[in-house]
């Protein structure tokens, strides 16, 4: 059994497994009798059926399901945001909202490298966002995983990436989020060695208020890059989800 399929068996939900242009998709289902038409959803990255995401997104999971909320993902590999994960992408917001009802509109949950994924999607299409909840979220390839490893994922040398890189960096395109308005709120360890406060959410948020947006930071101190409940069960990005959710 896939673990996203254990994962589902810990919550309200129907759970679905399919693949979406060649790659494996999950959806955690709300129950029929808080189920919606047409149905809200949270987008969650980076997904592995075999991994991501773990038990300790749970709490905020079912929390949402509970509220009529749906949960999704898709496989697109260590893409860390590149062209044919954001292609993907694409064609997987089209199936969610073809083939199951989903609105078009929908709150984003980048979880760490998440959101070198989902960012670059969403600044394609700020008018697909409601809003977004990130968890120790990646904006800055410079700061993870660093432009030598992300490079190959662009079928580029590094030394070609840096050249193009403000194209692909999520921290560098933010404006069409700004400009549509999409609010952002991201929960950061302050002891974070592997995707650092300031060099990632901190910075998110200083560029993204320059710009006009809307972003808080809540700041979990002492804490580093860990599966807590410091991060994982915290009312404030359930409430965030469940408000923003269309």
């Amino acid at each position: 059994m896939l673990k996203i399929q254990r994962i589902g068996e810990m919550l309200p939900c129907d759970t679905e497994v399919f693949e979406v242009a060649g790659s494996r998709a999950f959806v955690f289902l709300p129950r029929a009798d808080v189920r919606k038409t047409p149905t809200p959803w949270v987008w969650y990255a980076p997904t592995f059926l075999d991994g991501n995401p773990g038990t300790e997104n749970v709490p905020i999971f079912r929390r949402c399901l509970e509220c009529g909320i749906a949960i999704a993902g898709i496989e697109v590999g260590e893409s860390y945001g590149n062209l044919a994960g954001r292609a993907l992408f694409t064609a997987f917001h089209r199936h969610l909202v073809d083939t199951y009802g989903f609105t078009q509109k929908v709150v984003l949950h980048p979880q760490s490298r998440g959101g070198l994924m989902l960012y670059n999607w969403a600044v394609e299409h700020p008018e697909f966002v409601a809003a977004s909840v990130g968890i120790y979220t990646v904006c800055d390839i410079r700061s993870y995983p660093g432009v030598s490893t992300a490079a190959p994922a662009y079928g580029m040398t590094a030394e070609e990436f840096e050249t193009v890189l403000s194209k692909h960096n999520p921290i560098d395109r933010l404006a069409p989020l700004a400009e549509h308005n999409v609010p952002i709120l991201h929960i950061h360890g302050d002891s974070d060695p592997l995707v650092p406060l300031e060099a990632n959410s901190a910075e998110f948020a200083r560029r993204y208020h320059a710009l006009g947006g809307s972003m808080e930071v809540i700041v979990v101190h002492g804490k580093g890059h860990e599966a807590i409940p410091a991060y994982f069960e915290r009312h404030e990005l359930m409430d965030f989800c469940v408000r923003y959710a269309p």
